[in-house]
């Protein structure tokens, strides 16, 4: 009976090669010895090298060479010595006392095509002539003032380089292209300074500067406010409409860098900004220090018109871009009010609700 050898698919045996040709001696040398290994005394690189034994000729050289090559950059040699680390030839040596060296801190790994982060600590560069003339104004510490060439100068300007002259902070006039490099694309309006990072306020500190101003505590709480540019907007409407302060949490929301700065237009130098480590701690504290708390909810059971607590000690909660109000900082407010809206429009922009809602909260405590 005839097998199936012949199906779609079968494994057919193939001949076998035949002997292999010989390289014809040509890797005769990759199989010859590599000669004595040496002793543990005469390594460098091993933890029994003491410093005292006469150097294999091949680490002599290698060591001139480096020593060389240090000298033509002005730069001390990488040559082990004992009871260090031996960069030469890349392996770590015991000193005489059996000390083992420290290590390095490892390097950052950076996708190609892109840039390492900068540090938490590093100064910001803040664009825009009137978040400048703020900031001088609010003798924001600076290092230095970049200019780009052909600059109108209008009265902004001219102020800007008036109190940076005063202060002796170093002005540079740099080509539209560098400033464009340095902002990374941010519209700049053809000034910049460089700052140190934000100093923010203690909440404490906040809380007992709002319980002494003369018109009832107004503060703005964020919660999960990701993008600079909305922050920046409500701290502008906040110094605007007569707000004693704004604060946010510090993991999962923005913070005030430089297009927050620019977003602000300067208001950033006049309102005090804190940051919490937990929003909702934060809301409870100023809640027992007599704050309404107010969250702005779209599905809120109250209307922003109706506000009666307007006129008192009162907490604004502005949610995040997409979700809103996050389920506890929701669950602590003491009322979520609603802003009236056409049928047509699902739901306002965070800084443009913000905005709304402080406008009408000044409303109200200007009629009393």
């Amino acid at each position: 009976m005839p097998g199936n050898s012949q199906r779609r698919g079968a494994r057919r045996a193939t001949s076998k090669k035949g002997a292999q040709a010989g390289s014809g001696g040509k890797n005769r040398q990759s199989l010859s010895g590599r000669g004595r290994t040496l002793p543990a005394d005469e390594r460098p690189w091993h933890k029994g090298y003491s410093g005292t034994e006469e150097v294999p000729r091949r680490t002599a050289w290698k060591q001139e060479k480096e020593k060389r090559a240090a000298a033509a950059e002005g730069r001390a040699p990488k040559i082990g010595k004992p009871g260090t680390k031996d960069t030469t030839f890349g392996r770590g040596t015991k000193g005489v006392a059996g000390a083992k060296p420290a290590r390095s801190a490892p390097a950052t790994r950076v996708a190609p095509g892109r840039r390492a982060a900068p540090p938490k600590d590093a100064p910001e560069l803040l664009v825009g002539r009137n978040p400048v003339v703020e900031a001088l104004r609010a003798h924001i510490p600076s290092t230095a003032l970049y200019l780009a060439k052909g600059i109108e100068l209008d009265e902004r300007v001219r102020e800007t380089v008036r109190i940076a002259g005063n202060r002796g902070i170093a002005i540079l006039e740099v080509s539209r292209a560098e400033l464009d490099r340095m902002t990374g694309g941010v519209l700049h309006q053809g000034i910049g300074l460089q700052v140190p990072p934000f100093a923010y306020e203690p909440f404490g500190d906040m809380l007992a500067a709002a319980a002494e101003q003369p018109t009832a505590p107004l503060l703005v709480a964020l919660d999960g406010v990701t993008d600079p540019r909305n922050l920046g907007a409500v701290v502008r409407s906040a110094a605007a409409f007569g707000a004693h302060g704004v604060f946010f949490p510090e993991r999962r929301a923005a913070g005030i860098t430089a297009t927050a700065w620019r977003a602000s237009a300067g208001a950033a130098a006049r309102l005090p900004i804190a940051k919490v480590t937990n929003l909702t701690r934060a809301l409870k504290e100023c809640q027992e220090q007599g704050y309404v708390v107010v969250g702005l909810d779209a599905d809120g059971e109250a209307d922003l018109y109706d506000l009666l607590a307007a006129v008192d000690a009162v907490v604004v909660v502005v949610g995040s871009e997409g979700r809103g109000l996050s389920r506890l900082v929701g669950q602590t407010c003491d009322l979520r009010v609603s802003i009236p809206m056409a049928s047509a429009v699902e739901s306002l922009n965070a800084s443009v609700a913000a905005s709304v809602a402080l406008a009408e909260i000044a409303r109200r405590r200007a009629r009393t």
